[in-house]
């Protein structure tokens, strides 16, 4: 059978039994993960495929056919969890390395995602509401209160999802150099909590653009009710038909959903709504590896249109529409903490979450935060944060203005 022959090929370390459709069961054990903290070993896992024709399709689509499948019910553990099998397996797949056939199937991805990630405007605006027009108390049952959705950042580990999402802004603030009065731009400001926190925190005026008709209403709503709306507007707008000049602009989660073809009209817009001496931040999930494809359960489930880039794709943009890098953070494991701590609460509200939208969405949201961190813990996910001006005096040579800032602003107790 050509489902057993690729995952004993495959799996090298670990424990994975499979019950067939049927009844009959095969194991592969595998070396330990001695490498690994305790903590981080998979446990062993009995995986139970209920679907024959789930057998044909995960050789050749593995992602696609397993998430699924977990979402059908059609694949369930009696021991284990999803989070073990999925740490299984993109733990040998790491070690695998690049084999032909992988290396062929990449390659013709590649050459097909330009289509996937075609995102014009009328294409951007329902891939942004397949995702983030969903029921807004979805959001409010797993984010932190200021429904922040992107990663937060632990300084020390320790910290609360509140405390750890109220670090990333004021990380972002640091970088931005915000004096009073200044303007500034969000492009995808979601439920509006970074541009209402800069203008409350700094005295800037803010405008935040979305495509999500759902998130403006939000935002807007935020606004007045915080008596902010003088200083912070929320239009539905996007990058491409934005217009003014900004002291600096800020974007937190949204490049991923731009698209390798569009990577230099975003930067073009960065430049041309900069003013001469501002400062931009861009925050966006990435690869630690060579450019690549997005994964077609999630581009089919959960980000239609998106893809996490190379640091490679988005330099190269960068550097031909005149802009300087002046500071280049890299994020390594502060999205699992932040995805870990998202399925906490999650998990803690599953009960009214299905009697909103049903089981079958809970086991495909479930599909996706488990997998995106086990993405962050153990393949190439990671988080840039990178700092551009159009003139590189524009901020100091040193990073120190960046821990001094933060050592002046405590994060909150709560």
């Amino acid at each position: 059978m050509l489902f057993q022959v690729f995952l004993r090929r495959l799996i090298r370390r670990g424990d994975l039994t499979v019950v067939l459709p049927g009844g009959k069961s095969f194991r592969i054990e595998g070396a330990p993960f001695d490498a690994l903290p305790p903590e981080e070993r998979p446990a062993p896992v009995r995986l139970v495929i209920d679907d024959p024709g789930l057998l044909r399709r995960l050789p050749w689509h593995p992602a696609l056919a397993f998430g699924e499948g977990y979402m059908d019910g059609t694949v369930r553990f009696e021991e284990g969890s999803l989070r073990d099998f999925l740490a299984l397996f993109m733990l040998n797949a790491a070690a695998a390395g690049d084999r032909p056939l992988s290396r062929a199937k990449g390659g013709v991805d590649r050459l097909i995602r330009r289509l996937h990630q075609n995102n014009p405007i009328p294409r951007a605006a329902r891939n942004v509401a397949h995702h983030y027009d969903l029921s807004p108390r979805l959001y409010e049952l797993f984010l932190d209160a200021d429904r922040q959705y992107s990663c937060a950042y632990f300084p020390t580990g320790s910290e609360t999802l509140e405390q750890a999402q109220a670090a990333k802004k004021r990380h972002i603030a640091a970088k931005l150099l915000l004096r009073p009065g200044m303007r500034v731009l969000d492009i995808g400001c979601g439920w509006g909590g970074t541009a209402l926190y800069l203008a409350r925190e700094f005295g800037v005026s803010v405008t935040g653009i979305t495509l999500s008709e759902r998130q403006l209403e939000a935002a807007r709503g935020r606004a007045r009710a915080e008596g902010l709306d003088d200083r912070v507007r929320f239009e539905l707008t996007d990058y491409r038909e934005a217009g003014g000049t900004f002291d600096r602009i800020v974007s937190v989660g949204m490049f991923e959903h731009v698209g390798v073809r569009f990577y230099r009209a975003y930067f073009r817009a960065v430049r041309s709504l900069l003013a001469p001496d501002g400062v931009a931040l861009l925050h966006t999930i990435g690869r630690s590896d060579p450019p690549g494809d997005t994964n077609p359960w999630l581009r089919k489930y959960i980000f239609p249109g998106g893809y996490c880039p190379a640091l490679s794709e988005i330099m190269a943009a960068v550097e031909r529409e005149r802009l300087t890098a002046t500071d280049v953070e890299v994020l390594r494991l502060h999205y699992a903490r932040t995805l870990a701590l998202w399925h906490q609460r999650f998990q803690a509200n599953r009960a009214e979450i299905a009697a909103m939208l049903d089981e079958r969405f809970c086991r495909m949201w479930e599909f996706y935060l488990i997998g995106s961190e086990m993405a962050f813990r153990h393949e190439d996910q990671v988080v840039f944060q990178i700092q551009l001006a159009r003139d590189k005096a524009a901020v100091p040579d040193s990073r120190d203005y960046i821990a001094a800032f933060e050592a002046s602003h405590p994060l909150p107790t709560g």
